[in-house]
């Protein structure tokens, strides 16, 4: 993947951001016969990882739908995320909720789904304990940042006392980015008309076990959106150790809901 140059979201979607958002979410009824689609789980554990502020009642909505198609969903239970700081040391305490899912379960990997930098924080415990994770799927999760490509580092700044741009912070963002967790399926989530984060740090690199997925959404509609719950149902469903990329080809719908796969964006 060719490097970006840093760039933010541009205007005016960042403040329309609230309003798509409700929008998103007020579609969800109307989107259930679409959802009625997506296949089954196996029942295996999902933890849900909220993005920056959010806590796991932001995340709610996308753990009833996953319920309903035989996942057995979970919250983080961390509270509310605050930055990095909310994980505990080197992510100790997501660790710990996924160790506990795992006993709980019987042995089964814990599929991880992380919204924004929840995405982050899943993904870089993916890494660490890798023999207990089955799947990763970030919605729109910027662990490809670089500087100022967010319209809420002041807020960032502020709430978790880590300056996104600083010098300092720039060793945090390496960690973040690719390569991606080894030998574990990881779909990027992403929309080009994000009014968060740029839509270009939200993308995987090519790997064996990689792929982004485009969506039509905002960024805070994206635990809330029908297509992205169709989406996320769909790829968990996979068997265990029978992982393909998503076809947004297989049918028309797929290919207007879903306007891009791959690398090449």
């Amino acid at each position: 993947m060719a490097n970006r140059p840093s760039q933010s979201p541009a205007f005016p979607l960042p403040f329309l951001e609230p309003f798509r958002a409700f929008w998103e979410l007020s579609s969800v009824p109307a989107g259930s016969a679409l959802l009625s689609f997506a296949p089954d789980g196996d029942g295996h554990p999902v933890l849900t990882l909220p993005g920056f502020l959010g806590g796991d009642g932001s995340m709610s909505v996308i753990r009833r739908y996953l319920r309903s198609k035989n996942f057995d969903p979970h919250p983080w239970l961390l509270g509310r995320n605050e930055g990095p700081h909310t994980s505990g040391e080197g992510g100790v305490l997501v660790d710990q909720r996924i160790n506990e899912l795992y006993e709980a379960s019987g042995g089964r990997k814990v599929s991880l789904v992380g919204w924004s930098l929840g995405g982050i924080m899943a993904r870089n415990a993916a890494r660490r304990i890798p023999e207990k994770v089955r799947q990763v799927i970030t919605l729109g999760s910027p662990f490809n940042s670089r500087e100022r490509t967010s319209s809420i580092s002041f807020l960032f700044k502020a709430v978790s006392g880590r300056d996104p741009n600083s010098e300092e912070f720039r060793t945090v963002l390496e960690y973040n980015r690719p390569p991606p967790p080894v030998e574990i399926p990881t779909t990027a989530i992403f929309t080009k008309s994000d009014g968060v984060v740029h839509w270009s740090t939200c993308l995987e690199e090519d790997h064996p076990h990689t792929e982004n997925v485009e969506v039509q959404a905002s960024h805070l509609g994206l635990a809330v959106n029908p297509l992205v719950h169709y989406l996320v149902a769909e790829r968990l469903a996979l068997e265990e150790g029978e992982w393909s990329p998503f076809d947004r080809k297989a049918s028309a719908w797929r290919r207007v809901a879903f306007p891009s796969t791959g690398f090449d964006h």
